[in-house]
């Protein structure tokens, strides 16, 4: 019977790998990848925390998509959270961690990537069911994009704790990954080639959707009298889902790769130089999204900067009227629910004028 190790610290299971990571997360280059980290992090938390609030706010988002969206955003924001417990254990640090404690590390982020993987999964299936009914937005309900929704992350937290519940070589040494030195090589294995056959397969019914409604569009762009601008509304939807697919399988697919080949035993690929560096391209993923929204997506954009601009005005007007109790101030009200063109500024002063146009309105 094989003995276990599971009262050892990390140590124990870096030397047997020879896994020098003292040496390779020390000074100046420690401090800038804390430095580097952090700053990513701030900006993961706040753009979609944005993201999200723009799909809770604006009633145009109120869709399944969108909700999927603000998902999909949530699971950023999680790796962002992830992110943060990896660089405050790692480097020096990694060696002197309990077995649970480097378990919860490595599970954050495998929860975090099965959690947009599987979220990007079932946008697929949604887009699939709206734009052969030519539609902009599945009838999908409330109830069961909520129901999906919470699958979603129970599948995301169920794969992340898959080693801790007993896939892992703590009981085997012999089998023991080197990236990750209490993971088996055949969860690895494992691991790395169902995440990057999804990749192949969602790519693949992208591609086909997209050609689909490129085709459609063309041949009912010259039958119907709709506007243009409504016609090339699910074409748009499909290229911002589309580049944020292709963003997620450029970030994540070399540092899988380098899973596999660690899995495989793949001694003479130099790994270890480059796995901090495919850590840091997975980072960058959840930095991209919710640049990609809002540049793919006007009015997410809108609703993003509507939101920030307003925040720094009623902060401006709450000191203005600090100073003058008298002044009577009020936020202008979108009462049609489509956005304010640029140069409509919000918040302004109420006055007679106003009052004048209302009742002449």
């Amino acid at each position: 019977m094989n003995e276990c190790y599971y009262d050892k610290r990390m140590d124990f299971f870096y030397n047997r790998t020879k896994t020098d990571t003292a040496d390779e997360w020390t000074g100046p280059q420690l401090i800038g990848v804390l430095c580097f980290g952090t700053f990513f992090c701030i900006f993961i938390f706040i753009s979609n925390s944005l993201v999200i609030a723009a799909v809770v706010k604006n009633k145009r988002f109120h869709f399944p998509f969108y909700y999927l969206l603000a998902n999909l955003a949530a699971a950023d924001f999680f790796a962002g959270i992830a992110y943060v417990f990896l660089m405050f254990n790692t480097g020096p640090v990694s060696k002197t961690l309990t077995v649970n404690r480097w378990f919860l590390r490595q599970g954050l982020l495998d929860t975090s990537l099965t959690a947009s993987l599987v979220n990007l999964l079932v946008i697929a299936v949604e887009r699939h069911m709206s734009i052969m009914r030519m539609k902009i937005h599945s009838n999908l309900t409330k109830k069961r994009v909520t129901f999906l929704i919470i699958s979603i992350w129970v599948i995301a937290i169920f794969m992340g704790a898959v080693p801790t519940l007993g896939w892992n070589c703590l009981c085997d040494i012999t089998v023991c990954s080197s990236l990750a030195p209490i993971y088996s090589r055949s969860y690895l294995v494992f691991w790395s080639v169902l995440n990057l056959v999804v990749f192949f397969i969602m790519v693949v019914v992208y591609i086909r959707i997209y050609m689909y409604v490129q085709r459609k569009t063309n041949v009912l762009s010259s039958h119907t009298s709709g506007s243009i601008s409504r016609r090339r509304t699910p074409v748009k939807l499909m290229k911002t889902v589309m580049t944020v697919l292709g963003a997620f399988v450029v970030c994540w697919t070399p540092g899988l790769v380098v899973l596999l080949l660690d899995g495989l035993n793949c001694t003479d690929c130099g790994i270890q130089h480059v796995k901090r560096w495919f850590l840091l391209l997975a980072l960058l993923n959840s930095v991209m999204n919710p640049i990609i929204y809002s540049y793919k997506d006007d009015e997410m954009w809108a609703t993003m900067k509507r939101m920030i601009c307003c925040s720094s005005e009623d902060r401006s007007q709450e000191r203005r009227s600090s100073r003058i109790p008298s002044t009577v101030l009020c936020r202008s009200t979108d009462i049609s629910g489509h956005y304010i063109e640029d140069g409509i500024i919000q918040g302004t002063i109420c006055g007679k004028g106003d009052l004048g146009d209302k009742g002449n309105s």
